[in-house]
Formats: C-alpha cells, sequence, structure tokens
C-alpha cells in the first residue's frame, strides 16, 4: 500500500487533534498533516489542499450540523475518503455515517493503535468500523437508504442552500449570503424539493433535521 502523504484532521478539541496526529504518524510518519478546528475552517483546508490522502472528520464541530459536514465534504472532494471520528457512537449515528458516504467510523475512545489500524485500512480502500459496529452495516431501513441517496444527488450548492433553509433564512437573504439572484436560489429550492421528493421548504426542513446528531454525553 502507499504510503500516504497528506491528512486532513478536523475536529475541535485542541488535545483530540494532537491525539489524531500521533495516530497517523504511526502510519506515515513524513505525512504532511493539516488542521481544522471549524467547518469553514475544513473546507477552506480542503479547497487547499485537493491532494489529500484522508480527512478525519469529527461530526460537532462549530459550523456543521450533524451530518452536513460530512455530506458537504463529499460534494465537495468525493475522490477523498472522509472518516467520521466521534464521541457519537450509537449504532444509528453510525450507519447513517455510512450510509452519507463515510469510509469509517472511528469512536473518540479508540486507542491510539487501533485508530492508526483504521487508517491504514481506509486507505487501502476499505470502509471500517470498529468489529462491535459492523452489524450496523446491515441495518439500514429502505427509507434511509432512500433518503441518503436523495441528499447525495444535492449538487455542493444545493446542500448549502438547504442548510440556510434549515436555519430559517428567506430566498433574499441566501441570495445575498451565497452573492447569486434570488431566481437562482428559487430555483435550487425546487431542484431540491424534487430531489427530497416533498412539496415545501417546511418539508424540506423537517427533512433535513433527519441529519442532526445529538452530541455525546460525555465529551471524550
Amino acid at each position: 500500500m502507499a504510503v500516504a502523504q497528506k491528512f486532513i484532521v478536523a475536529d475541535d478539541h485542541p488535545l483530540f487533534r494532537a491525539a489524531l496526529t500521533q495516530a497517523l504518524r504511526q502510519v506515515a510518519p513524513q505525512a504532511e498533516i493539516v488542521e481544522a478546528d471549524t467547518m469553514e475552517a475544513t473546507t477552506d483546508v480542503v479547497t487547499r489542499h485537493p491532494d489529500a490522502d484522508l480527512i478525519l472528520l469529527d461530526l460537532h464541530m462549530p459550523g456543521a450540523h450533524g451530518f452536513s459536514g460530512l455530506i458537504q465534504l463529499r460534494g465537495q472532494m468525493p475522490d477523498v475518503p472522509v472518516a467520521v471520528v466521534s464521541g457519537s457512537d450509537e449504532p444509528y449515528v453510525v450507519r447513517r455515517a455510512i450510509d452519507y458516504g463515510a469510509s469509517g467510523f472511528i469512536p473518540k475512545s479508540s486507542s491510539l493503535q487501533l485508530i492508526a489500524e483504521a487508517v491504514s485500512e481506509i486507505l487501502g480502500g476499505e470502509v471500517w468500523l470498529p468489529e462491535s459496529l459492523m452489524s450496523v452495516l446491515e441495518e439500514t431501513s429502505e427509507e434511509e437508504s432512500r433518503f441518503a441517496e436523495a441528499i447525495a444527488s444535492l449538487t455542493p450548492q444545493q446542500f448549502r442552500v438547504l442548510n440556510m433553509l434549515t436555519e430559517g433564512l428567506l430566498n433574499k437573504q441566501i441570495a445575498y449570503e451565497l452573492n447569486v439572484s434570488e431566481a437562482t436560489i428559487k430555483a435550487h429550492v425546487t431542484a431540491i424539493l424534487r430531489k427530497l421528493g416533498v412539496h415545501s421548504r417546511t418539508q424540506a426542513v423537517i427533512a433535513a433535521q433527519k441529519l442532526e446528531v445529538e452530541p455525546p454525553k460525555v465529551d471524550s
């Protein structure tokens, strides 16, 4: 297996970024490791480093709403694997992470050695989960699969618009934020409703709430 030369570590906790960096050094001692502590910083880093070999992503960073960060990165860089690293490791969270395109799910409680093993397998093209959670791959419901496919069909810009809808912004406010015309936003909203199979903005927002993830009760 070729040794990865560049990793992106996206987590808002400096101590955990340091732990992830230590684990990554076990896999590739000479690799370049770029850190980010917010979702905005992460998208900026990914834009500047499109040749990254792997992104390690915390679900609960400032600027991310549940799985929105993961989906945003998968749309922005579809060829770069993303592994979720989270303290929220309930089976439904793990299953949805994989449904939304994660190449692995690494609980924050994992040892450095286990994180290193997970990274090695993901770099080799495998989808990695802890043994105790492997069974979740067989539990995806048809409804959840359809929703994951619908979300994945949104373009990056449409997904940004959907996130802004969930924040209660009007079309003209979204148009201003994205520096496009209000007519363009209306077209995006129409496409979002069609792809999600809903008939109103309210229904789209309710559907998007499926992307939320409860933060872990104990921050590890």
